[in-house]
């Protein structure tokens, strides 16, 4: 849990970190919709490169991002496992076989592709949040969705609270970690092998995170109610987002390369060379 980089700003002198959070944010819903489009190991061998080029932009070290792969590697493996044992293809010879269990050399490559995309997945969202400061985040989210305030969305009470929830994460991760320390000081099983006594030794760490949870929540609550806070009404930012050259040119790159993603899925002109590194 100490190695947890999800909601952890690092701060650094870098053009990722000075690029407007508004563009950031839509840089990273167009690259969750084009990791879903990512066929062939050639669009994910493009994408996973222009991410590593964004990485060593944004002057984060890359021990630090590959932190955050570390809490779904246990999920990532387990689908992985499960798409490999169970994938089936007509007309494909099985290269392994255990009883019912089958391994095809298609199962490998989808295996091997949803890892990439998974891992993916998590990087860029993670690499911004070490990149931008919940602030930021919430008045870039507030900004992009400022149009939904004519239908009376809720939109800065939405953006608070994703803003509160990210300065949350570390907290209760550095709180779990104190807990768990105490609660093994006093002999929890949590190094035991047998999972039911794990989950058993849980129990006594929950419980007073929830407390704690629940108190630290008040706790905010008393002082917004004592610094005055009423909602967005009339409310100033004490720095307005302004966009750069820079910013408009990292969201034309990042089109491009979803376009580049597209052709190589759909090759619209029937190039063959596409056709023969479609794997």
């Amino acid at each position: 849990m100490r190695d947890m980089t999800f909601g952890q700003y690092y701060p650094a002198k870098s053009i990722v970190h000075r690029a407007d959070p508004r563009f950031k944010l839509i840089i990273l819903l167009l690259y969750i919709v084009m990791t879903m489009f990512c066929e062939s190991f050639v669009s994910f061998g493009l994408l996973s490169f222009f991410v590593i080029i964004t990485v060593i932009l944004s002057r984060v070290p890359p021990l630090k991002v590959l932190k955050s792969l570390r809490l779904v590697l246990v999920i990532v493996l387990i689908t992985t496992v499960l798409m490999m044992v169970f994938y089936t293809e007509e007309g494909e010879a099985a290269l392994a076989e255990w009883g019912i269990f089958h391994i095809y050399l298609g199962g490998i490559y989808a295996s091997v592709k949803l890892a990439w995309r998974l891992m993916l997945l998590v990087t860029m969202p993670t690499l911004l949040t070490l990149t931008s400061t919940p602030t930021e985040l919430c008045d870039g989210l507030e900004s992009l969705m400022s149009p939904l305030k004519k239908l009376r969305f809720p939109v800065h009470e939405l953006a608070l609270i994703m803003s509160i929830a990210l300065r949350l994460i570390p907290t209760l991760v550095e709180e779990t970690d104190k807990i768990t320390s105490a609660q093994k000081a006093r002999g929890a099983a949590f190094e035991s092998r047998n999972p039911f006594k794990k989950i058993k030794a849980m129990i006594p760490v929950l419980i007073p995170l929830f407390v704690s949870s629940f108190r630290r929540a008040d706790e905010l609550a008393d002082a917004m109610d004592s610094r005055c806070y009423r909602g967005a009404n009339g409310r100033t930012r004490m720095k307005s987002l302004k966009f750069h050259f820079g910013d408009v040119v990292a969201l034309l790159i990042w089109c491009v390369i979803f376009v580049a993603i597209l052709f190589l899925k759909y090759n619209w002109l029937g190039w063959a060379f596409i056709t023969a590194v479609g794997l």
